[in-house]
């Protein structure tokens, strides 16, 4: 697994070992990256269920203003920092452990971009989207994967599902603000 482009680009990222870890693939990588490649620069991002970090750090490779990282899982923290380290990235990232659900709750920053790759068939993904659009910048975007099929909710507060695409097994949902109804004039 390596970075795609920009600042960090070849570099190689390591990432956890087991039946539970699923990374992105680069085909998804690349397709979501194609998505959202004229929204990273200087923008704040959050690679929530960050696993290797991998999403997030494409992001700050590509431009980025900063990421925050959150991961439940000691390990997985401890591969993103590494990655971070192995990237040149760390000085515009924070790395914290923890439930990214709670994190939801209790968060007071605000984000341009998300990534939500949350484990498969748990529900979490639902219970993110509910929390996240507080806590989004007006102008922002929500990008989740998730398996071929799963369903997903047409609206997440003032976000509505804009497009989703499909990889093989994987989905890509992409979230935006919702469109304003034009005021009538008279």
């Amino acid at each position: 697994m390596r970075v795609i482009t920009g600042s960090a680009r070849g570099r190689r990222l390591i990432t956890l070992e087991g039946s539970d870890v699923r990374p992105t693939t680069d085909k998804v990588k690349e397709a979501l990256f194609s998505i959202v490649q004229f929204e990273l620069e200087g923008r704040r991002v959050l690679d929530l269920f960050a696993g290797s970090g991998q999403l997030g750090i494409e992001a700050l490779s590509r431009g980025a203003d900063s990421c925050v990282f959150v991961d439940s899982s000691k390990k997985a923290v401890e591969v993103v920092k590494q990655n971070l380290a192995t990237t040149g990235l760390a000085r515009r990232a924070s790395v914290l452990h923890g439930d990214a659900l709670r994190y939801l709750q209790t968060c007071r920053d605000r984000f341009d971009v998300a990534f939500l790759d949350p484990p498969y068939g748990t529900g979490t993904l639902q219970k993110a989207l509910a929390l996240l659009p507080p806590l989004m910048r007006r102008a922002g975007v929500i990008v989740c994967e998730a398996p071929k099929g799963e369903a997903l909710p047409e609206t997440a507060g003032d976000f509505s599902l804009w497009r989703a695409y499909h990889y093989g097994k994987v989905s890509l949902a992409v979230y935006r603000p919702q469109e304003e109804e034009a005021e009538d004039d008279g």
